[in-house]
Protein backbone atom coordinates (compact mmCIF):
# COMPACT_ATOMS: atom_id res chain seq x y z
CA UNK A 1 0.00 0.00 0.00
CA UNK A 2 0.87 3.29 -0.75
CA UNK A 3 1.82 5.88 2.36
CA UNK A 4 -0.47 9.04 0.48
CA UNK A 5 -2.12 11.13 2.64
CA UNK A 6 -5.38 9.98 3.12
CA UNK A 7 -6.90 13.38 3.04
CA UNK A 8 -4.59 14.62 -0.23
CA UNK A 9 -3.56 12.07 -2.82
CA UNK A 10 -0.15 12.49 -4.53
CA UNK A 11 -0.36 14.41 -7.68
CA UNK A 12 2.88 14.17 -10.01
CA UNK A 13 1.01 17.46 -11.72
CA UNK A 14 0.70 19.15 -8.78
CA UNK A 15 3.68 19.44 -6.71
CA UNK A 16 3.47 20.74 -2.65
CA UNK A 17 5.26 23.94 -2.22
CA UNK A 18 9.21 23.54 -1.09
CA UNK A 19 9.91 27.14 -0.97
CA UNK A 20 12.93 27.94 1.31
CA UNK A 21 14.26 24.38 1.26
CA UNK A 22 17.45 23.86 -0.73
CA UNK A 23 18.15 20.13 -2.53
CA UNK A 24 21.18 19.40 -4.27
CA UNK A 25 21.10 16.96 -7.01
CA UNK A 26 23.64 14.90 -8.86
CA UNK A 27 23.87 14.89 -12.51
CA UNK A 28 21.22 17.28 -12.64
CA UNK A 29 22.35 18.55 -15.83
CA UNK A 30 20.75 15.98 -18.00
CA UNK A 31 18.65 12.73 -17.94
CA UNK A 32 16.61 11.82 -15.25
CA UNK A 33 18.41 14.03 -12.86
CA UNK A 34 17.13 16.86 -15.31
CA UNK A 35 13.96 16.21 -14.88
CA UNK A 36 14.09 15.54 -11.28
CA UNK A 37 15.52 19.47 -10.36
CA UNK A 38 13.07 20.67 -13.40
CA UNK A 39 10.51 19.76 -11.15
CA UNK A 40 11.32 19.98 -8.18
CA UNK A 41 12.54 23.85 -8.97
CA UNK A 42 8.57 23.93 -9.51
CA UNK A 43 8.06 23.88 -6.17
CA UNK A 44 9.89 27.13 -5.73
CA UNK A 45 12.89 25.52 -3.71
CA UNK A 46 16.49 25.95 -4.53
CA UNK A 47 17.93 23.40 -6.85
CA UNK A 48 21.34 22.77 -7.58
CA UNK A 49 22.63 20.69 -10.05
CA UNK A 50 25.79 19.03 -9.24
CA UNK A 51 27.76 18.53 -12.49
CA UNK A 52 31.21 18.37 -13.74
CA UNK A 53 30.53 19.86 -17.05
CA UNK A 54 29.48 23.78 -16.54
CA UNK A 55 28.47 24.09 -19.83
CA UNK A 56 26.01 21.40 -19.80
CA UNK A 57 24.49 22.49 -16.24
CA UNK A 58 24.57 25.85 -17.85
CA UNK A 59 22.16 24.91 -20.39
CA UNK A 60 20.21 22.61 -18.27
CA UNK A 61 19.39 25.56 -16.01
CA UNK A 62 18.51 27.74 -18.99
CA UNK A 63 15.98 25.64 -20.07
CA UNK A 64 14.70 25.28 -16.21
CA UNK A 65 13.83 28.57 -15.82
CA UNK A 66 12.77 29.00 -19.49
CA UNK A 67 9.87 26.64 -18.25
CA UNK A 68 10.09 27.22 -14.47
CA UNK A 69 9.30 31.30 -14.14
CA UNK A 70 11.54 32.30 -11.24
CA UNK A 71 13.32 29.35 -10.35
CA UNK A 72 15.74 29.14 -8.39
CA UNK A 73 18.46 27.42 -9.79
CA UNK A 74 22.58 26.96 -9.15
CA UNK A 75 25.41 24.92 -10.47
CA UNK A 76 27.96 23.29 -8.18
CA UNK A 77 31.23 21.49 -9.95
CA UNK A 78 30.97 18.38 -8.75
CA UNK A 79 33.16 15.45 -10.07
CA UNK A 80 32.24 12.35 -8.31
CA UNK A 81 35.03 10.19 -10.12
CA UNK A 82 37.53 12.82 -8.76
CA UNK A 83 37.17 11.64 -4.60
CA UNK A 84 39.98 14.13 -2.88
CA UNK A 85 37.82 16.64 -4.71
CA UNK A 86 34.24 16.14 -3.33
CA UNK A 87 35.16 18.24 -0.05
CA UNK A 88 36.13 21.07 -1.40
CA UNK A 89 33.01 20.93 -4.00
CA UNK A 90 30.95 20.81 -0.80
CA UNK A 91 32.62 23.94 0.99
CA UNK A 92 31.93 25.71 -1.95
CA UNK A 93 27.59 25.19 -1.45
CA UNK A 94 28.42 27.81 1.21
CA UNK A 95 25.31 26.72 2.64
CA UNK A 96 24.08 26.48 6.55
CA UNK A 97 21.95 23.61 6.23
CA UNK A 98 20.49 21.07 3.18
CA UNK A 99 17.08 19.76 3.03
CA UNK A 100 17.90 16.86 0.80
CA UNK A 101 20.40 15.00 -1.24
CA UNK A 102 19.19 13.04 -4.56
CA UNK A 103 22.14 10.56 -5.33
CA UNK A 104 21.15 10.77 -9.05
CA UNK A 105 24.73 10.62 -11.33
CA UNK A 106 25.50 8.03 -13.06
CA UNK A 107 27.43 6.11 -15.85
CA UNK A 108 26.50 3.24 -18.02
CA UNK A 109 28.69 1.56 -21.21
CA UNK A 110 27.13 -0.77 -23.03
CA UNK A 111 30.93 -1.95 -24.81
CA UNK A 112 34.03 -2.62 -23.01
CA UNK A 113 37.07 -2.00 -22.42
CA UNK A 114 36.95 -1.38 -18.39
CA UNK A 115 37.70 1.68 -17.52
CA UNK A 116 38.72 3.30 -14.49
CA UNK A 117 38.29 6.65 -12.14
CA UNK A 118 41.35 8.83 -11.83
CA UNK A 119 41.13 7.47 -8.16
CA UNK A 120 41.60 3.53 -10.00
CA UNK A 121 38.09 2.34 -9.41
CA UNK A 122 36.24 0.70 -12.07
CA UNK A 123 34.37 4.24 -13.68
CA UNK A 124 31.01 2.66 -13.20
CA UNK A 125 31.29 1.42 -9.68
CA UNK A 126 33.24 4.43 -8.75
CA UNK A 127 31.05 7.11 -9.94
CA UNK A 128 27.39 5.43 -9.36
CA UNK A 129 28.84 4.45 -5.90
CA UNK A 130 31.56 5.06 -4.12
CA UNK A 131 31.31 8.57 -5.63
CA UNK A 132 28.23 9.06 -3.50
CA UNK A 133 29.21 7.11 -0.51
CA UNK A 134 32.24 9.78 -0.16
CA UNK A 135 29.99 12.67 -0.88
CA UNK A 136 27.69 11.61 1.54
CA UNK A 137 30.28 12.02 4.21
CA UNK A 138 30.87 15.79 3.34
CA UNK A 139 27.31 16.53 3.23
CA UNK A 140 26.14 14.96 6.50
CA UNK A 141 26.70 18.38 8.86
CA UNK A 142 24.26 20.49 6.32
CA UNK A 143 22.17 17.33 5.84
CA UNK A 144 21.97 16.93 10.02
CA UNK A 145 21.17 20.96 10.25
CA UNK A 146 18.34 20.59 8.26
CA UNK A 147 14.62 20.10 9.60
CA UNK A 148 14.25 16.69 8.31
CA UNK A 149 17.25 15.94 5.86
CA UNK A 150 16.52 13.07 3.30
CA UNK A 151 19.42 11.52 1.29
CA UNK A 152 17.26 9.83 -1.54
CA UNK A 153 19.61 7.01 -3.87
CA UNK A 154 18.38 6.38 -6.97
CA UNK A 155 18.81 2.56 -7.95
CA UNK A 156 17.58 1.06 -10.81
CA UNK A 157 15.20 -2.02 -12.44
CA UNK A 158 18.38 -3.63 -13.79
CA UNK A 159 19.69 -3.91 -10.18
CA UNK A 160 16.79 -6.65 -9.65
CA UNK A 161 18.79 -9.21 -11.06
CA UNK A 162 22.12 -8.54 -10.16
CA UNK A 163 23.83 -9.59 -7.49
CA UNK A 164 27.13 -8.43 -5.63
CA UNK A 165 30.86 -10.38 -6.10
CA UNK A 166 31.65 -8.62 -2.79
CA UNK A 167 35.26 -10.42 -3.46
CA UNK A 168 35.26 -8.69 -6.94
CA UNK A 169 33.50 -5.55 -6.44
CA UNK A 170 35.36 -3.11 -9.23
CA UNK A 171 35.14 -6.26 -11.86
CA UNK A 172 38.82 -6.85 -12.05
CA UNK A 173 38.33 -10.61 -12.74
CA UNK A 174 35.42 -10.26 -14.76
CA UNK A 175 34.15 -7.30 -16.70
CA UNK A 176 30.56 -7.38 -18.42
CA UNK A 177 29.77 -3.75 -19.29
CA UNK A 178 25.75 -4.25 -18.46
CA UNK A 179 26.06 -6.35 -15.57
CA UNK A 180 28.82 -4.37 -14.03
CA UNK A 181 26.72 -1.13 -14.31
CA UNK A 182 23.67 -3.27 -12.83
CA UNK A 183 26.25 -4.23 -9.52
CA UNK A 184 26.86 -0.64 -9.06
CA UNK A 185 23.11 0.52 -8.89
CA UNK A 186 22.56 -2.15 -6.65
CA UNK A 187 25.25 -1.52 -4.36
CA UNK A 188 23.73 1.94 -4.17
CA UNK A 189 20.30 0.55 -3.27
CA UNK A 190 22.38 -1.23 -0.77
CA UNK A 191 24.05 1.49 0.60
CA UNK A 192 20.48 3.26 0.89
CA UNK A 193 19.05 0.88 2.88
CA UNK A 194 22.21 -0.11 4.80
CA UNK A 195 22.59 4.15 5.59
CA UNK A 196 18.70 4.14 6.72
CA UNK A 197 19.68 1.21 9.59
CA UNK A 198 23.11 2.90 10.86
CA UNK A 199 20.53 6.83 10.91
CA UNK A 200 18.05 4.85 13.27
CA UNK A 201 20.91 3.25 15.21
CA UNK A 202 22.72 7.25 16.23
CA UNK A 203 19.08 8.69 16.81
CA UNK A 204 19.49 10.71 13.82
CA UNK A 205 16.76 13.47 12.23
CA UNK A 206 18.17 12.75 8.49
CA UNK A 207 16.15 9.80 6.58
CA UNK A 208 17.96 7.41 3.94
CA UNK A 209 15.04 6.72 0.79
CA UNK A 210 15.76 4.80 -2.31
CA UNK A 211 14.04 5.09 -5.34
CA UNK A 212 14.45 4.36 -9.42
CA UNK A 213 12.46 5.71 -12.41
CA UNK A 214 11.88 2.17 -13.83
CA UNK A 215 11.69 1.89 -17.92
CA UNK A 216 12.64 5.14 -18.86
CA UNK A 217 13.38 6.02 -22.44
CA UNK A 218 15.46 8.83 -24.25
CA UNK A 219 12.74 8.04 -27.41
CA UNK A 220 9.72 8.39 -24.97
CA UNK A 221 11.15 11.84 -23.23
CA UNK A 222 9.88 15.13 -24.40
CA UNK A 223 12.27 17.63 -25.53
CA UNK A 224 14.12 20.22 -23.67
CA UNK A 225 16.69 21.15 -25.92
CA UNK A 226 19.21 21.35 -26.11
CA UNK A 227 19.15 19.13 -23.24
CA UNK A 228 17.72 17.07 -25.06
CA UNK A 229 16.12 16.49 -28.56
CA UNK A 230 13.57 13.60 -29.80
CA UNK A 231 12.05 13.85 -33.16
CA UNK A 232 8.57 13.15 -33.94
CA UNK A 233 10.33 9.89 -36.41
CA UNK A 234 11.86 9.28 -32.55
CA UNK A 235 8.80 9.42 -30.99
CA UNK A 236 6.58 7.43 -33.54
CA UNK A 237 9.18 4.54 -33.59
CA UNK A 238 8.74 4.37 -29.39
CA UNK A 239 4.98 4.41 -29.22
CA UNK A 240 4.45 0.29 -28.83
CA UNK A 241 7.46 0.54 -26.07
CA UNK A 242 5.02 3.15 -24.07
CA UNK A 243 2.68 0.28 -23.10
CA UNK A 244 5.40 -0.96 -21.06
CA UNK A 245 8.22 1.94 -20.15
CA UNK A 246 7.72 5.82 -20.34
CA UNK A 247 10.09 8.97 -20.93
CA UNK A 248 12.32 10.10 -18.26
CA UNK A 249 9.80 12.95 -17.23
CA UNK A 250 7.91 10.47 -15.87
CA UNK A 251 11.05 8.22 -14.76
CA UNK A 252 11.92 11.28 -12.12
CA UNK A 253 8.58 11.20 -10.57
CA UNK A 254 8.85 8.30 -7.81
CA UNK A 255 12.44 10.35 -6.99
CA UNK A 256 10.61 13.44 -7.01
CA UNK A 257 8.40 12.02 -4.14
CA UNK A 258 11.05 10.69 -2.13
CA UNK A 259 12.16 14.20 -1.42
CA UNK A 260 9.06 15.74 -1.17
CA UNK A 261 6.20 13.87 0.36
CA UNK A 262 6.29 14.25 4.19
CA UNK A 263 4.37 10.76 4.53
CA UNK A 264 7.36 9.06 2.97
CA UNK A 265 10.04 7.36 5.78
CA UNK A 266 13.33 6.19 5.88
CA UNK A 267 14.18 2.75 4.76
CA UNK A 268 12.04 2.84 2.19
CA UNK A 269 11.79 2.18 -1.89
CA UNK A 270 10.00 3.80 -4.26
CA UNK A 271 9.12 3.39 -8.28
CA UNK A 272 6.44 3.17 -11.06
CA UNK A 273 3.27 2.00 -9.81
CA UNK A 274 2.88 -0.64 -13.21
CA UNK A 275 5.17 -3.40 -12.91
CA UNK A 276 7.82 -0.97 -11.41
CA UNK A 277 8.68 -0.32 -14.61
CA UNK A 278 6.09 2.99 -15.78
CA UNK A 279 2.95 4.94 -14.68
CA UNK A 280 2.85 7.32 -10.88
CA UNK A 281 5.20 6.18 -7.98
CA UNK A 282 4.59 4.10 -5.40
CA UNK A 283 6.07 2.15 -2.66
CA UNK A 284 7.37 -1.14 -3.42
CA UNK A 285 8.78 -3.91 -1.19
CA UNK A 286 12.49 -3.88 -1.54
CA UNK A 287 14.29 -7.61 -2.48
CA UNK A 288 15.92 -9.45 0.31
CA UNK A 289 19.16 -9.23 -1.51
CA UNK A 290 18.47 -5.74 -1.49
CA UNK A 291 18.31 -5.52 1.75
CA UNK A 292 20.56 -7.98 3.26
CA UNK A 293 22.16 -6.93 6.22
CA UNK A 294 25.73 -8.90 6.17
CA UNK A 295 26.14 -8.32 2.73
CA UNK A 296 25.38 -4.13 3.33
CA UNK A 297 27.64 -4.54 6.40
CA UNK A 298 30.81 -5.79 3.76
CA UNK A 299 29.75 -3.38 0.81
CA UNK A 300 30.11 -0.75 3.54
CA UNK A 301 33.58 -1.58 5.00
CA UNK A 302 34.79 -2.02 1.60
CA UNK A 303 33.76 1.24 0.89
CA UNK A 304 34.78 2.92 3.31
CA UNK A 305 38.31 1.65 2.94
CA UNK A 306 38.23 2.15 -0.87
CA UNK A 307 37.40 6.09 -0.40
CA UNK A 308 39.25 6.97 2.99
CA UNK A 309 35.95 8.00 4.49
CA UNK A 310 34.84 8.37 8.26
CA UNK A 311 33.16 4.61 8.67
CA UNK A 312 29.42 6.53 10.31
CA UNK A 313 30.06 9.04 7.38
CA UNK A 314 29.85 12.07 9.49
CA UNK A 315 26.39 11.06 11.47
CA UNK A 316 26.83 10.25 15.29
Amino acid sequence: MSSTSQSQPWNVHRLPSAEGRVFLVTGGNAGIGYFVAEQLAATGALVVLGSRNAAKADAAMASIRSRVPGAQVRHLQLDLADLPSLKTAVDRLDLDHLDAVVHNAGVAFDDPPRRETEDGHELMFGINHLGHFALTQWLAPLLSAAPAGRIVTVGSFAARSERLDLDDLQSTRDYRPKRTYGRSKLAQMCFGFELDRRLLAVGSTVLSVVAHPGGALDSLTPSRPPVHVTTPGERLRALPAGLLVQGKDAGAWPIVRAVLDPEVRGGQLWGPRVFGLRGTPRRETALSHMTDPAVAARLWAASGELTGTDPHLGFR
